[in-house]
């Protein structure tokens, strides 16, 4: 292809935080109306490329080139004067302004007294049919279905002109239908002369969309090659450096019932029923995956198994016990072990140190503490072990967490929970944002403690992981969850059914119909 077609030209870039390089003499291009797929373990670099691509960032050293004018600034209001649209993983959208209003948002200038509504309107209608991207200008964000919300976010960029799109984890919170909307949409924008960057974990996306791949470890790029010349297996070992083996789930008998939950609902402090009616029994042994798309219920489910909020009808009960006080503390004395969602805000305090936050949940017992006073060596040498153990990289015991990459900080978060061997285990999208390395050892620790007699609550929006981690499947959907149905002979197709509502049955109605 002649160098003409070529629309980003990376060169050389280096930059560095400190004594970290983060990108090390990095070089690439991307040529017109293709995908180029961007890989690496968490912490390889790929951020901070995309952030000096899209202006957020200046280069040490290198240049970035965009249809062959030099970016001189960092400054993503030149990116996007030169044609560059990101499509975040989170979508950065007003829900309290309707579609227009958030497409429109930042392209007038500050002085004018009033939004051109009538013409931005015609724009956006003319890309919507344009690019098969319908959704409803005078639509409240907020009433948006997840989907029709990231049809918004590339509208936005498409409307400030973008001809190269960066897209970040885009298919993170969709159905796998609208997944294949999306690649239908993206394959549609490529015929027009669009190129994307595509950044991923879900290897079998790359392998379906990419043209050419790029792989990044420890800032330096150390593949770049054609689609063609790929498979999961040599992406997956570019990434890690060497081969990395998928761990297999066993088929084992379930133990005893350790948690059942009877027809309980929740109210949210509207007093709208936020979950409705719910049954489920975990054994030892067992893996339940639950699938959903976010925002159907997971939370409120994740909280009441933890504490943190109380059935309003219905009853919940741990070794055939019932639970009549939900605290937090007393669900982990109870023997649950808790990933929560969001390992930023739930999961780690990021200002603490590796060692504060391998003991939050344990610090006041006697092997921390004495008469008020941290054990500081113990605590240490606490840390020390499970670091080794849960091969928790470029970490020591004082460490400060926030500066960690999201796979060793998540390795954090299961050292303090899985090292108590809990009977219970509430991992709420524990392999969310992770490369293929760091989920695979996720997968490992869940399987080890289901063969020790744990019971696994498995809540992901990734369908691969839930078909190949669970010994079985339900599906959460405004609230309510499905039957149990065996992993083997459930497709994604039927899961992404279910999860949009179609032929969606419950518990209750299952056993009313076998009636």
């Amino acid at each position: 292809m002649a160098d003409t077609d070529t629309v980003l030209r990376v060169q050389n870039i280096t930059k560095t935080f400190g004594d970290l390089i983060a990108n090390d003499a990095i070089s690439f291009s991307l040529k017109k109306g293709k995908v180029l797929s961007l890989l690496g373990e968490n912490g390889a670099g790929k951020t901070t490329l995309m952030n000096i691509i899209f202006g957020h960032y200046s280069a040490d050293d290198g240049y970035i080139e965009i249809f062959g004018n030099r970016l001189s600034a960092s400054n993503p209001a030149e990116a996007i004067a030169l044609g560059v649209g990101m499509v975040h993983q989170h979508f950065t959208l007003a829900d309290n302004l309707t579609v227009l209003e958030n497409v429109i948002l930042g392209t007038e200038p500050l002085w004018k007294w009033k939004q051109d509504k009538s013409a931005g309107r015609r724009r956006l209608r003319e890309l919507s049919e344009e690019f098969g991207l319908h959704v409803d200008p005078d639509a409240d964000i907020k009433s948006l279905t997840v989907g029709e919300k990231q049809r918004v976010e590339i509208l936005k960029a498409l409307y400030r002109g973008a001809k190269i799109l960066i897209l970040d984890e885009p298919t993170a919170v969709l159905t796998p239908q609208e997944s294949d909307q999306l690649f239908d949409t993206l394959r549609d924008m490529l015929a027009r002369g669009l190129s994307v960057i595509f950044i991923s974990h879900k290897l079998g996306e790359v392998m379906a969309i990419a043209d050419d791949i790029v792989v990044l470890r420890h800032g330096k790029l150390v593949a770049n090659f054609p689609i063609a010349e790929a498979s999961r297996e040599i992406i997956a070992e570019k990434m890690v450096g060497e081969a990395v083996p998928q761990p297999e789930r066993q088929v084992m008998e379930k133990g005893a019932e350790l948690l059942c939950l009877d027809t309980v609902s929740v109210q949210d402090a509207a007093g709208q029923k936020i979950l409705k009616s719910v049954s489920f029994n975990l054994n030892q042994h067992q893996i339940i995956g639950i699938a959903g798309v976010s925002g159907n219920g997971q939370k409120p489910f994740s909280d009441l198994i933890s504490g943190m909020c109380k059935p309003t009808s219905g009853s919940v009960s741990l070794s055939g016990e019932i639970v009549s006080v939900f605290e937090p503390q007393k669900m982990v004395e109870s023997g649950i072990g808790r990933v929560p969602e969001d390992r930023h805000v739930q999961g780690v305090v990021g200002d603490f140190s590796v060692e504060e936050n391998m003991i939050l949940e344990s610090y006041m017992t006697p092997r921390f503490s004495k008469l008020g006073w941290l054990q500081r060596k113990n605590v240490s040498d606490h840390a020390k072990a499970l670091i080794k153990a849960f091969d928790i990289r470029g970490a020591g015991p004082e460490t400060i967490v926030r500066g960690l990459s999201g796979g060793n900080m998540q390795k954090v978060i299961l050292a303090r929970v899985l090292e108590n061997n809990p009977e219970i285990i509430l991992a709420n999208q524990p392999t969310r944002g992770l490369d293929v390395g760091a989920a695979t050892f996720v997968h490992e620790q869940l399987f080890e403690a289901r063969k020790g007699g744990a019971g696994v609550i498995l809540i992901s929006e990734d369908l691969e992981e839930l078909l190949a981690v669970s010994d079985q499947i339900a599906v959460m959907y405004h609230g309510q969850l499905s039957k149990l149905m065996p992993v083997e002979g459930v497709t994604q197709q039927q899961l992404g059914l279910l999860m949009s509502g179609e032929g969606f049955a419950t518990q209750k109605e299952t056993k009313h119909n076998a009636a």
